[in-house]
């Protein structure tokens, strides 16, 4: 795609008449619309994540304006009006039904800047993006239409304060008093849990994928980190911003050129390095299959080598919320997400070689920014580092066939035995039954249960809700009765989900798969020395066969679905339903579930292999 040309608006009277009419409301020279066309999008949604987006939308489209015309220095290009998609707000929605159109929403931004970018013919795209899905959603179309474009975080909100304790406060913090038998006490902390406005602020699903999206090499890595209410965001960055989309066009400097097998590596190691949201793993797949790649656990990075490097050779940085004390302000005040990048560069870990889009390497972008080294609090040095292995881990087994179970292990607070976990599985047919035994029974759980929440995956919820009202009561109740509760779930976890949580496992139990085998006081084992999950009842075949059959049976009986499936009722759930991917391959939604990639390529090897230059013995390549 590399040659691929825009769309350009032709001299037919009838297609002018608007373009003409727009350029002047828009307050640029109609002679221009027959150039390349630029604009910028934002996304929107109905919570606190989005507010500040319009106002980054409206400053970069008003320096863009001023940057256009025919005169000397000028852009000669034709400006569209700035574009907008929608998404539900994931903190207002945890726990509750609409929860399934948290990771369709992912979907619905793909498809509408596809519809947007592709229709008016985009050359040059500026994007900003709030909360988690649609920033992931905006890539992927970015990717998928592969014209020069950059995006820029909105920032993340500043944590709340409780006028009483003075303790920091953020959403997560209003979950895990969600059990607390004091009313007055809930709306407190709700109250002054998030002030203002911007994402979540803590090393959640937003800021990981953000400080993905910045090595990737689709955003200037500092501006990452600051707050969305930071004034560098609407007086310095837009023109910025400009500047790299404008270099972008001259140089013909593309998604995919900067999007390729290393910069997708680079991105998923700072991911482990900060202890980042297991959501990752998820929209990782999406991203590569956007940028061309269809298989990212075959082409990009192996499970086994993801496991090797998060438990050998990648170390935990940064001291963060949620497992942490620290928010993405604090790491702002320290130098930001380049300190972090120069570290692990510096570590031997990390390619500094891809392309960026501000034109320049990942080094080179670095070095530029001179970026500061570690303060040692806030983000630590890769030889004496917060946690010495890397936060995620990928689990194999019985009941995850597909390898695609995952466990945040930086957010484990306790129930790890010589690495390994042995409960009894408490089962529950989806959520709702799972917060309602919170709710009114809540000292039925016991020490080493492991709780299965299952028909809550992409097609059998449908839409694979986030789990972060009942992992947040959880570890509230493990924290007040000094026990461990497990939670294994084929559905996915909110980045502040913390506590032994293992999500993504796969087949689903809408299809299938041996999560819906599994019965009330089976032993679940986890172990992170072999990497597996496993249900010690169903090593034995004839109780495979049994239960498979009953399943079957029920399933037949009811139409082909089995009942424990939520219900798909409006014609977005219908498609996910029957559309919807594997958790191991981003659980997007593809006819017939066939992956599909625009313009297919290879992902050519570079030779570079990571290494932790303070574990040379810990050095394998795959």
């Amino acid at each position: 795609m590399k040659n691929s040309r825009p769309l350009l608006i032709d001299r037919h009277p009838g297609r002018s008449a608007q373009t003409i009419g727009l350029a002047r409301e828009l307050g640029t020279d109609p002679e221009l619309i027959h150039e390349p066309s630029v604009g910028v999008v934002g996304t929107k949604g109905d919570s606190q994540c989005y507010l500040g987006v319009q106002a980054k939308v409206d400053a970069i489209h008003a320096r863009l304006r001023d940057r256009i015309g025919q005169e000397d220095g000028k852009l000669k290009l034709r400006l569209v009006q700035p574009e907008f998609t929608i998404a539900t707000s994931d903190g207002v929605r945890n726990g509750t039904p609409e929860m399934r159109y948290s990771l369709i929403g992912r979907e619905v931004t793909n498809d509408a800047l596809c519809e947007h970018l592709e229709a008016t013919g985009l050359a040059g795209t500026i994007a900003v993006v709030a909360c988690d899905k649609p920033p992931v959603g905006t890539l992927a179309a970015l990717l998928e239409h592969n014209q020069p474009a950059i995006i820029m975080s909105d920032g993340p909100i500043h944590p709340g304060k409780d006028p009483e304790t003075g303790e920091a406060l953020d959403i997560v913090s209003a979950y895990q008093v969600a059990g607390n038998p004091d009313p007055e006490f809930r709306h407190h902390i709700s109250c002054h849990a998030c002030p203002g406005f911007g994402s979540c602020g803590g090393m959640f699903t937003y800021n990981t994928m953000q400080t993905f999206i910045g090595v990737v090499g689709m955003q200037p890595l500092h501006m990452v980190a600051p707050a969305s209410d930071d004034p560098r965001r609407l007086n310095e960055f837009p023109s910025e911003l400009i500047d790299h989309l404008s270099h972008m066009m001259e140089s013909d400097l593309k998604p995919r050129d900067i999007v390729v097998r290393d910069s997708l590596r680079n991105a998923m190691i700072v991911s482990m390095a900060i202890g980042g949201s297991t959501n990752v793993v998820l929209h990782a797949p999406e991203i590569a299959r956007a940028a061309g790649f269809a298989d990212f656990w075959k082409e990009v990075i192996t499970p086994e080598e993801f496991n090797h490097l998060s438990q050998h050779v990648v170390p935990v940085l940064t001291d963060a919320r949620p497992y942490g004390k620290y928010s993405m302000v604090d790491i702002d005040a320290v130098g930001g997400v380049q300190v972090i990048v120069r570290e692990l560069l510096e570590a031997g870990l990390l390619n500094g070689d891809v392309l960026t889009c501000t034109g320049e390497t990942l080094s080179a972008q670095v070095e530029r920014l001179q970026s500061k080294k570690v303060d040692g609090t806030v983000i630590y040095p890769v030889d004496k580092p917060y946690k010495p292995t890397g936060g995620l881990r990928m689990l194999g087994g019985n009941l995850s066939p597909d390898f695609s179970a995952i466990l945040k292990l930086a957010g484990v607070e306790g129930g790890l035995e010589n690495n390994r976990f042995v409960g009894k599985a408490r089962v529950f047919e989806g959520e709702a039954g799972l917060l309602a035994a919170l709710d009114e029974a809540p000292e039925q759980f016991e020490n080493n249960d492991i709780v299965i929440v299952r028909y809550a995956g992409p097609s059998g919820a449908p839409g694979m809700p986030e789990m972060l009202d009942p992992t947040s009561r959880i570890t509230t109740l493990c924290r007040e009765r000094g026990i461990v509760i497990a939670l294994m779930t084929d559905a996915r976890f909110s980045g502040g989900s913390v506590g032994l949580v293992i999500g993504h496992v796969g087949p689903e139990a809408a299809l299938g798969g041996p999560i819906a085998l599994i019965e009330n006081g089976d032993e679940i084992v986890a172990d992170l020395e072999t990497n597996e999950l496993n249900c010690t009842a169903l090593q034995d075949s004839a109780t495979v066969a049994a239960r498979k059959a009953a399943w079957e049976k029920t399933v037949a009986d009811n139409g082909g679905i089995h009942p424990n499936c939520g219900a798909a009722d409006t014609r977005l759930l219908h498609r996910a339903r029957h559309t919807a991917v594997p958790a191991i391959r981003g659980g997007g939604l593809h006819p017939n579930r066939e992956v599909w990639v625009r313009e297919p390529r290879n992902a050519e090897r570079s030779g570079f292999v990571p290494k932790n230059r303070s574990r040379p013995g810990a050095d394998k390549a795959f």
